[in-house]
């Protein structure tokens, strides 16, 4: 709008109104996907809302009768389309609706091959990842359930996680889980739960479907969103064949609602009867272990040792008397033997001696040195020499040589 306007110089209505029109006219054409809500026909128009997957905005759509009858298969309520659009403005009545000008269903295989490719990014990430997801608690002190108003999975859920563990508490967001609203108001629920303390474990829950009804649970927004989380979250969507991509990035992947029951919630039935079994084997284990201590305290108390101390401390002095009189009776064995044997040595050394032998009849004939003469021919004449007897002694002298 290049119009210069004033307070004094204003523009009419339909002048502004035609500007817009000129200038939105300009824009063109485009390929636009979305899904279909609001659909009603009128006469040859068929008037629908074009709805973002995602987020939460929607644009009006009128399209021929004959735009719509040539699609095939003909597009219901919450059916994805890719559309060519052009914006159209009504001047008379100053409204923005966008005309279809050819519309086309978004198949089966067209759906699976983009879920394929989103899955690949993700996973690519790191998204899937076993090492990033949580163990859960093993008695959630209240659980934040995600699930359809008056759902058949809520009742499955809340029945059979009582009929488990009949104390366990929940706290309940009900919110759309199939149209264009699912992924916002289960994101917004996932939020407030995740930020709430006592939630410990959060759970979204959905019966079965089709493809198309579960598509929400398989959204980007969501999946990131569930990645974001600090609490442990479990994915119940469909039956065992459904698998969307809230599967894979859940921290624990429930089958169905009444499987996400039992995954979450201990049975306290089976916790009972494994507390008595483990009581027994303990009962065992110590009643075991007593028996064989107080065999063994039997025993070390029947030992002569304990049975009659003082017994035993008379019979360690009986056998320090008796090796003490073997001892006493050995030494004195030696020392007699040895008293002997050195008498019978002195006496042969006294019937040996010197004296011994000139008491017998003999003389000693000795040189002045004390050396004894053992041979006359040893004695030259004029050798001066000593002869002993037994009591007295005499010098001699050899003067000739006879």
């Amino acid at each position: 709008m290049s119009s210069k306007t004033t307070p004094e110089q204003p523009l009419p209505v339909r002048t502004v109104l035609q500007m817009v029109g000129g200038w939105i006219g300009k824009l063109g054409t485009v390929w636009v996907e979305g899904q279909i809500t609001e659909l009603t026909a009128r006469g040859g128009t068929v008037f629908l809302t074009l709805r973002d997957p995602v987020a939460n905005v929607s644009a009006r759509v009128t399209c021929p009768r004959g735009v719509y009858e040539a699609t095939v298969p003909r597009p219901v309520d919450g059916a994805r389309v890719v559309m060519h659009l052009k914006p159209d403005f009504w001047v008379n009545k100053g409204s923005f609706a966008f005309t279809a000008l050819e519309m086309r269903p978004v198949g089966v295989g067209e759906l699976l091959a983009r879920l394929e490719r989103l899955r690949q990014v993700l996973a690519a990430e790191g998204l899937f990842g076993v090492d990033r997801k949580r163990r859960l608690p093993f008695l959630p002190g209240t659980i934040g359930l995600i699930c359809g108003r008056d759902s058949a999975a809520e009742r499955d859920v809340l029945e059979n996680s009582r009929r488990r563990w009949p104390a366990v508490r929940f706290k309940v967001e009900p919110v759309a889980v199939q149209g264009p609203y699912a992924v916002t108001e289960v994101g917004e629920a996932l939020r407030k739960f995740d930020a709430d303390g006592e939630v410990d474990v959060i759970v979204i829950a959905r019966g079965g479907g089709s493809m198309e009804d579960l598509l929400p649970f398989s959204d980007e927004a969501l999946v990131r969103a569930v990645a974001a989380c600090r609490t442990p979250v479990v994915s119940a969507i469909g039956h065992e064949q459904d698998n969307p991509l809230l599967d894979l990035v859940a921290d624990v992947r429930a089958s169905t609602p009444t499987d996400a029951a039992k995954k979450v919630v201990p049975d306290v039935g089976e916790q009972l009867t494994l507390i008595r079994q483990l009581r027994d084997r303990g009962r065992r284990v110590a009643g075991g272990w007593l028996e064989r201590e107080t065999a063994w305290l039997t025993a070390v108390r029947s030992r002569p040792s304990l049975a009659d101390p003082v017994r035993e401390i008379e019979r360690r002095a009986e056998q320090a008397e008796q090796l003490r009189d073997r001892a006493r009776r050995s030494l004195t064995g030696s020392l007699d033997r040895a008293q002997d044997s050195l008498e019978h040595l002195r006496a042969r050394l006294v019937s040996l001696s010197p004296a011994a032998t000139l008491e017998r009849g003999y003389a000693i004939v000795q040189r002045p040195t004390g050396d004894v003469v053992r041979r006359a021919a040893d004695v030259a004449p004029g050798d001066e020499l000593t002869v002993r007897f037994p009591d007295d002694r005499v010098t001699v002298r050899r003067d000739s040589a006879r």
